[in-house]
């Protein structure tokens, strides 16, 4: 009997609301429907506010309550998670009022937008390059903005997820057999993120991944194959002589080392019995 009683007491209330708002609605007192409206976005009913601020617009565009009513009104869609409409709203609002005290604070939520709407790893990342784009964008029209350390996070945020998804492209390449494109992808990670904490096992990628490609090839082609590798491990020595994966890299140095030998030695004798 609590329960149901609990569950009448919420569907009496629902009901009294939606008779409540419906009456705001159909007030023809717009500035009574716009005090309601801002009651709801205060109290942070963004649904009921958005649907009065939309029957406001056209009463109120021109006049002075206009540049209030725009800005919640966007607002009101960012709450809801409506990410794509809210962006396209701050940026009406910024052509409408590109030099309103809210301007800065629109500019960067326009960014913003399109990295909530960044998707999984797996999945195109357009928005996510949009996002870091306008971030950065940002940073260089507004520079003294106290927004210019979180844009600088997403921007961050963007470049980590960017860069997991090469990574795992890369990784990709390698687990299927493909070695001269899995040490490519690995080279461009390294080329792309510079900053990156993974870099130098990205460069032990690339050597392992040049050993196996130069492992499974022809014999005529082993020789310069393995010269690459040895050529790649001593950039990673150049890039990384602290690197604790040396000693791993290592080992494919000196096992191509020991593949050219072998092979030169092949050459050798089989001209000797010529």
């Amino acid at each position: 009997m609590r329960y149901l009683y609990i569950l009448l007491s919420i569907l009496t209330f629902a009901t009294s609301s939606c008779n409540k708002f419906g009456k705001i609605q159909k007030s023809k007192d717009y500035e009574y429907k716009l005090s309601k409206a801002n009651e709801y976005y205060d109290n942070k009913k963004y649904k009921f506010a958005q649907q009065l601020y939309e029957e406001l617009f056209p009463i109120f565009k021109g006049s002075d309550k206009f540049e209030s009513l725009y800005y919640k009104y966007a607002y009101c869609f960012y709450r809801e998670g409506m990410y794509r409409e809210a962006e396209n709203l701050f940026k009406g609002y910024l052509e409408v009022f590109p030099n309103n005290t809210h301007a800065e604070e629109l500019d960067f939520m326009r960014g913003y937008c399109f990295y909530k709407q960044s998707p999984k790893i797996e999945l195109d990342q357009t928005n996510t390059l949009k996002a870091m784009n306008m971030m950065q964008n940002f940073i260089s029209i507004h520079p003294g903005s106290d927004k210019i350390r979180e844009a600088t996070e997403t921007i961050d945020k963007c470049r980590a997820k960017l860069e997991q998804k090469d990574f795992r492209s890369s990784q990709l390449y390698f687990n299927v057999g493909e070695y001269r494109a899995a040490a490519i992808a690995f080279s461009n990670l390294i080329n792309n993120y510079p900053e990156s904490n993974s870099g130098e096992n990205y460069k032990l990628m690339v050597v392992k991944s040049y050993f196996r490609f130069a492992k499974m090839s022809i014999s005529s082609k082993q020789e310069e194959r393995y010269i690459k590798v040895i050529s790649e491990y001593e950039d990673f020595v150049d890039r990384y002589p602290e690197s604790k994966l040396l000693k791993v890299a290592e080992t494919y140095r000196n096992q191509s080392q020991n593949q050219i030998k072998l092979i030169q030695n092949e050459q050798t004798s089989s001209s000797t019995k010529r």
